[in-house]
């Protein structure tokens, strides 16, 4: 087996309220990655919630991730991240749980 370190920290926040904790989460003057699927996130406001919660932070924004995303989604993904060089990535899912 070859030798190896992951550092790999991640915050996960689920739950009511959670998102007023987005700005406080976010390093200052960081350039954020905002991933989201194909638009429930418009439809049910957090959209509107999460762009309230990091205003005054640069925001570059990802849509239209499929359900278990392909590939060649993956890499858009990828050049975005190195063409805008960003340094905080929030990714907005919404799940229905019944």
């Amino acid at each position: 087996m070859l030798n190896f370190e992951l550092y790999n920290p991640t915050n996960l926040i689920f739950g009511k309220g959670q998102i007023e904790k987005l700005s406080t989460l976010v390093p200052k003057n960081a350039k954020i990655l905002l991933a989201y699927g194909g638009g429930s996130i418009f439809k049910n406001g957090i959209y509107d919630q999460v762009i309230q919660n990091l205003k005054g932070f640069e925001i570059v924004e990802f849509g239209g991730i499929e359900p278990n995303p392909r590939f060649e989604t993956l890499m858009k993904a990828v050049d975005v991240i190195k063409t805008e060089k960003n340094r905080f990535y929030s990714c907005c899912w919404w799940w229905i749980c019944n």
